[in-house]
């Protein structure tokens, strides 16, 4: 029988080689100082942009990696209405997505805080508001109780999953808790990035909950990453990046749920994912400024709601080339009406049309980034 990491004499003394994830933790510390500085430079309504931009991204992103799909809009009018941003509100959220939203906003906007588990169990009873999932009872708001067995935490899309580890007995979770909590709340000098690597990795071995541990686990990390920043602000998503590299992701913590208390190759993997992470926030960062210097280089245009409409929409790369069927489609407008609205955009010079003709028709916005 495969022996997990918790099953070990010596859990949880985790130790690695520090020679070699020193290289790529300063790198990391680099792209934070670097990516922090640009940001600091730029206005505070780009910066509300972005700000909004990659924490919708966390809480969708977090979400997927358990295969729940949250709507787009509803997270970011969610966000908007906390953070006191001017966005347009859709008529309904869903309490469930406040509750996802509430746990990011607290574990970032709150980082100097400290963990409890009173924090903890109030986290899990945002992410719950009921007490089942399908027909599986859960308990919200507290620690598991092995009721219907020994939990099986399992990775991958439903039908396609294998088990990663088979978690402690929930008779040991108080004292698994508690000295979890001990550990982060400690000083014992371990730069905040690693803790966010190890903690990660702490709560998804131990799974204290039902349901949620990888949420929780990663709202932890954020957390650690806002502390290791000193600075609520979060401009690249950990959890946008683990969703990216899923595959990658369940196999080195398979890898090391069933090794050693050396988890060298888990804070190698965790920091190449977090360097690629923030490379992909500055790749966002380009295209923010893009955007916001093509809406000054038109702001002397007389555009209607429709046509500002459409080309945001052009400007975020969701549309490619665009037909007026279907400019009247997305603009809720007669054919004659976005016809017009093309127009006037040929005439000013902000888009071109292609070679085709009739239906075939389509039109590109010239200075998109």
């Amino acid at each position: 029988m495969t022996a997990f990491i918790h099953q070990l004499p010596r859990w949880p003394a985790f130790h690695w080689d520090g020679h070699r994830i020193a290289a790529p933790l300063a790198t990391v510390r680099h792209q934070q100082g670097r990516l922090l500085g640009r940001m600091e430079s730029l206005g505070p309504i780009t910066r509300q942009q972005i700000l909004l931009q990659t924490l919708s991204e966390d809480v969708l992103k977090t979400s997927e990696i358990d295969g729940e799909q949250l709507d787009p809009e509803q997270v970011n009018s969610s966000i908007a209405r906390r953070l006191g941003l001017d966005y347009a509100n859709v008529p309904y959220i869903d309490p469930h997505v406040d509750g996802v939203v509430d746990v990011i906003l607290d574990a970032t906007a709150n980082y100097p805080d400290p963990l409890t588990a009173d924090r903890l169990f109030a986290w899990h009873t945002a992410l719950f508001s009921a007490t089942s999932i399908g027909m599986k009872i859960i308990r919200v708001g507290g620690l598991r109780t092995d009721q219907n067995g020994t939990v099986q935490a399992a990775a991958g899309s439903i039908g396609r999953q294998r088990a990663l580890l088979r978690a402690p007995a929930a008779s040991r979770l108080n004292s698994e808790v508690d000295t979890f909590l001990r550990w982060f709340q400690g000083s014992d000098n371990t730069d905040w990035v690693i803790k966010a690597a190890i903690a990660h990795l702490w709560l998804v071995t131990i799974h204290p909950f039902d349901a949620g541990n990888g949420r929780i686990a990663r709202a932890v990390a954020d957390l650690a990453l806002a502390r290791s920043e000193e600075t609520h602000q979060r401009f690249y998503s950990i959890s946008a990046q683990i969703r990216e590299e899923s595959d990658a992701y369940w196999t080195i913590l398979e890898q090391t749920q069933k090794g050693w208390l050396d988890i060298t190759p888990w804070l190698e993997w965790f920091l190449a994912c977090m360097s690629r992470a923030i490379s992909g926030a500055q790749q966002t960062l380009s295209r923010v400024l893009a955007r916001t210097r093509f809406w000054d280089s038109v702001a002397h245009f007389p555009l209607n709601p429709r046509q500002r409409l459409v080309i945001a929409r052009l400007l975020d790369g969701s549309e490619g080339k665009l037909t007026s069927g279907q400019w009247a489609k997305l603009a809720n407008c007669s054919h004659d009406t976005s016809l017009r609205d093309i127009s006037a955009l040929l005439a000013w010079g902000l888009l071109t049309r292609s070679a085709e003709s009739g239906r075939n028709t389509s039109y590109t916005l010239v200075q998109a980034p």
